[in-house]
């Protein structure tokens, strides 16, 4: 039985205590009706929004917080719905300033004495500060529209900016799918060229004539249907940045017209005698071995050496494993931006899979079967039985993960990295040591730690063979 006391202590707690305590909180609050329409507002829902309560009640959510969600996926008109809550949902909304801000949100359905709906409860919280924090974090692992932890794309993050300040030749190598064109873009976007134009081009998906005339342009008359004349790219990408993607699939006939325009930097439009200057920064890609080229008597020597000035070589996506869960929220991401989706993530068994394949076709063939994924996830995680027929066949291959999670996938991607690395460099513990970007005795510390079996002889013994 209470006492008196309690009684008293009772009795002395003011009428409307909610409020208060929905005032005196750092997250905001709001409630709508069934016809949506901002029923309260407090005063943290104030400070964020940049919105007076006296504005925001009577007005429709949608009205106030202009958000991503409001367009395809709203948390509050799905709770409504299904009758369930939904807890620390990410997204943003547009405050009063017209600045984008952060925000997750959790919802509830609000039920008179009776148990019927008449309305939604909304909290949610600026996570503006903390999502600054994860773009600096990030920014460590990215350059331009690329992202990756493995120690062979940060060198060539660190090479990027001095390279990028020069305008010498750049010869980009990478199998098909790794990037090179974002390479270039990189390179682009910060050299002092980075206000003038971009353009690429696929030389390998044009006969010489037609890529002759889209390089360099042609005047009226130099052939059929030429009406007028039409600018190539070297004269459109003046002051800026021109990628010859494939460049080792060009004739040989075609090399030496390409190498006068790299020595001389002048060119001749189709049907012109005019020769016209350019000041164009050229970068060329190739998945083909253009050293082997040479050798072989398909690639002119002088116009390999003219384009290779600075080399950089993308590795495959089987050699940079430990990217594809940061590969994986990049993509998912961007597809949840242009598709209206809200999908929160991939789960540790859809991961394992991803991690066991090899990605013949790298990045986009990651991006293929994120895609595929979105497709097929009517919910908010991707699952295995989202990912394609091929990946998910019953394998001894694919590591088990268990309740453990991302730590258990970390671990297992940061096993496989050191196998990787050891393997490159014939089980020579330091030279593995140095290809990881980390000290030898952290590497020892780690073998010991992931339970990595290697051989009983060091790759060192091995150095004269």
């Amino acid at each position: 039985m209470a006492s008196n006391d309690d009684k008293t202590q009772k009795s002395d707690l003011p009428a409307n205590v909610t409020e208060i305590i929905l005032e005196s909180i750092s997250e905001g609050v709001f409630t709508v009706d069934k016809n949506w329409r901002i029923t309260s507002f407090n005063r943290a829902a104030e400070e964020i929004t940049g919105v007076p309560r006296e504005e925001a009640i009577g007005k429709h959510c949608w009205e106030v917080f202009r958000s991503n969600m409001c367009e395809s996926d709203c948390a509050m008109r799905r709770t409504m719905a299904e009758g369930t809550p939904i807890v620390n949902s990410s997204t943003y909304f547009i405050n009063n300033e017209r600045r984008r801000i952060p925000v997750t949100v959790s919802t509830a359905v609000l039920k008179d004495e009776n148990k019927n709906i008449i309305g939604g409860v909304e909290t949610f919280r600026d996570v503006s500060q903390v999502e600054a924090l994860r773009k600096e974090l990030d920014g460590r692992y990215q350059m331009g529209d690329m992202v990756s932890r493995s120690p062979a794309m940060q060198k060539i993050f660190t090479l990027l900016p001095q390279v990028a300040t020069s305008d010498s030749t750049v010869l980009i190598h990478g199998e098909t799918g790794t990037g090179k064109e974002l390479l270039a873009r990189a390179l682009h976007e910060h050299s002092h060229r980075k206000g003038k134009p971009f353009i690429a081009i696929n030389c390998g998906a044009l006969p010489d004539t037609l890529l002759e005339s889209e390089l360099f342009g042609y005047k009226a008359g130099a052939f059929t249907n030429a009406v007028k004349d039409k600018p190539g790219h070297f004269s459109a990408a003046n002051g800026g940045t021109l990628l010859l993607d494939e460049i080792g699939d060009i004739s040989p006939a075609f090399q030496v017209k390409l190498l006068r325009v790299l020595q001389d930097k002048t060119f001749q439009p189709l049907g012109s005698t005019e020769t016209l200057k350019t000041d164009v920064r050229v970068i060329a890609s190739t998945h083909r071995d253009l050293s082997e080229m040479v050798e072989d008597g398909s690639f002119r020597q002088d116009l390999y050496y003219r384009i290779n000035v600075v080399a950089l070589a993308l590795p495959p996506l089987r050699d940079r494993k430990e990217d594809i869960p940061l590969l994986c929220e990049r993509i998912i991401a961007r597809m949840n931006r242009t598709r209206g989706r809200a999908v929160s993530g991939i789960s540790q068994e859809a991961l394992a899979v991803l991690m066991s394949y090899d990605y013949p076709g790298n990045i986009r063939e990651l991006e293929n079967i994120i895609e595929h994924a979105f497709i097929l996830c009517p919910n908010e995680m991707i699952m295995p039985s989202h990912l394609p027929e091929e990946l998910t066949p019953t394998r001894q291959d694919v590591p088990a993960i268990d309740s453990g999670s991302m730590k258990t996938a970390r671990r297992s991607v940061e096993a496989q990295t050191i196998i990787d690395a050891l393997k490159r460099n014939n089980y020579n513990r330091q030279a593995a040591a140095r290809d990881l970007g980390i000290h030898k005795s952290t590497l020892f510390r780690k073998i010991k730690s992931l339970n990595i079996e290697l051989p009983a002889t060091d790759g060192r013994s091995n150095r004269g063979l």
